[in-house]
């Protein structure tokens, strides 16, 4: 198996892969699929840190994360990114590709610059990552979601320390 890049030639199979992935996930609204291309034709897609597991020449994972803003108490930004979505083949869950895909994002966007990693999910899953309710780093949830599922984890040590403010996922 290998992680590597996304590449404009793999979209297709993305977009089938996560549609399929989230058939079986625990929590879906159905249109994750439709969200990664959403996703890449906004502004605050970063190519570098879209990933695909890819095991026999198949895809079997793949995650994006995009830039994401986060307005501090004083009014200026921190720029983090939001990983959404993740996903894995139903045959290949629970072999820990899912932690190499946020790993390897999630050094990259440290390179890149972005400290910060936000996302909604189930906390039991990514809180094996690092992640925490945004609220233990200061930083409130800035929609209606439950609380317990806005997560946040720094990409490098101290990533979030002293960001305190609003975050709003979507």
């Amino acid at each position: 198996m290998i992680i590597r890049n996304a590449t404009k030639s793999d979209y297709k199979n993305i977009y089938n892969l996560v549609k399929t992935s989230f058939e079986t996930a625990k929590v879906s609204d159905g249109n994750e699929q439709d969200f990664v291309y959403e996703l890449r034709q906004r502004d605050t897609y970063i190519p570098e840190c879209e990933f695909v597991a890819e095991k026999d020449g198949k895809l079997i994972g793949h995650i994006l994360l995009s830039k994401q803003e986060v307005t501090k108490d004083d009014g200026s930004k921190f720029y983090g990114v939001m990983l959404a979505p993740l996903c894995v083949s139903l045959e290949e869950r629970g072999k820990g590709i899912g932690g190499m895909l946020i790993s390897n994002a999630c050094m990259m966007a440290a390179e890149l610059g972005y400290f910060g990693a936000f996302l909604i999910g189930d906390p039991e899953y990514y809180n094996k990552f690092g992640f925490r309710e945004t609220s233990e780093y200061g930083i409130k949830n800035n929609t209606n979601i439950d609380d317990k599922y806005v997560l946040a984890a720094p990409t490098r040590t101290g990533g979030l320390k002293g960001v305190s403010g609003k975050v709003k996922l979507g």
